[in-house]
């Protein structure tokens, strides 16, 4: 994909922390298909983070993002306490000590983003979207998971936006800008999805005619699966596709809610997630050794 339709990468340090006087240091990274995200977290605080796209080998997109994380930190991997992989491609972040499947990680990560009152979950990736019911503690209570398609994920979105040349940051905005809201598009799959919005640009319809179709196809989707697993307030989106208020306002009109508004960037929440399930295993492991070493998990 040509990077002019590609998201925005970036990378943030607190201004506030220091790792210098931390007591645990553990981070997480997120290999998806699309993106890559490495947090770093003190004490249980967001540390600094970073948020790349995804390249042909995991393992070179887990070290580029966990270098571009720790840049200007004085912050090296080895004097960093324990690291967990989660994601698509957790099994090959070469210096995680443990991986974590992303449901877990994204339940635990979206109870920070959104706080302990977060009960039903809606993450939306690159390739996949899962409906999650959670604690107050972010413990996952029960999943559902997409099939292994790109239909109504972030990648189809790329296409559309590549095929009409827009960026991904304006499409949601732009599917809004339409006064009566046009059926959806007949399928969600990327290769169809593609064809029938070509066919709607050449027969006349503007783009953001175009866009709410599809959008709306997207959002009926996933609702479909949320109304499977029942959901339950409070309600929160995670993923790239949370940044897109198209998709969501859709969904929110669906079922009858607000969702709730983040705290952080919610590609982060698997990242986060792990950093934190991390935290957790280390603070038990130095419990039932008593000391403050972690040399089971570092």
């Amino acid at each position: 994909m040509s990077e002019s339709f590609a998201w925005p990468e970036s990378r943030w340090i607190s201004p506030d922390l220091d790792w210098r006087e931390a007591q645990l240091i553990t981070a997480g990274v997120d290999v998806g298909s699309v993106s890559t995200q490495a947090v770093v977290m003190l004490d249980g605080e967001l540390y600094c983070y970073s948020n790349i796209h995804t390249g042909s080998e995991s393992a070179k997109s887990a070290q580029k993002a966990m270098q571009w994380a720790l840049e200007q930190t004085g912050l090296s991997v080895e004097g960093i306490h324990y690291i967990i992989g989660t994601g698509y491609g957790r099994v090959n972040v070469p210096f995680a000590g443990r991986t974590v499947t992303e449901i877990a990680c994204h339940a635990k990560g979206a109870n920070f983003i959104y706080g302990p009152s977060v009960r039903t979950i809606l993450d939306m990736g690159g390739q996949d979207c899962k409906a999650i019911r959670c604690d107050h503690e972010g413990k996952v209570l029960s999943f559902l998971m997409n099939d292994k398609c790109a239909a109504g994920t972030g990648r189809g979105m790329e296409v559309l936006a590549e095929l009409m040349g827009l960026g991904l940051q304006e499409m949601g905005e732009l599917s809004l800008r339409v006064e009566e809201e046009p059926p959806p598009v007949s399928s969600t799959c990327v290769v169809f999805a593609k064809s029938e919005a070509s066919r709607l640009l050449r027969s006349g319809w503007p783009k953001e005619r175009v866009l709410a179709a599809y959008c709306s196809a997207m959002a009926r989707k996933v609702v479909l699966m949320l109304e499977r697993i029942g959901v339950e307030k409070e309600f929160a989106v995670t993923g790239g596709i949370a940044k897109n208020p198209g998709v969501v306002t859709r969904i929110e009109r669906e079922i009858g809610l607000r969702s709730l508004k983040p705290r952080y960037d919610t590609q982060l929440a698997g990242a986060i997630g792990a950093a934190l399930l991390a935290k957790s295993m280390l603070e038990k492991n130095r419990q039932v050794q008593g000391s403050s070493s972690g040399d089971q998990l570092g």
